[in-house]
């Protein structure tokens, strides 16, 4: 897929068995309040195992990580 998108839109997308990437202008907070410096494309964690959290260090492809046939969708009962 294309790195290119609009202007103040930010694009996830789930990669097959694999991290998520994160694409568009982005401000990510750590637990202590701090700002996380990242890129305008960005891999995130999906697996849990990286050593790099809460980005992707390809540890998934070690661990033998398989995603989810699909995302499930949020409920939208209360």
């Amino acid at each position: 897929m294309s790195t290119e998108i609009e202007p103040g839109k930010v694009r996830i997308e789930m990669l097959p068995e694999g991290p998520y990437e994160v694409v568009g202008e982005i401000e990510m907070i750590g637990l202590d309040g701090q700002v996380i410096k990242t890129k305008k494309k960005c891999y995130l964690c999906r697996c849990g195992a990286s050593t790099h959290k809460p980005f992707c260090d390809g540890t998934h492809s070690k661990v033998g990580f398989e995603a989810a046939a699909q995302a499930v969708p949020e409920s939208t009962e209360n």
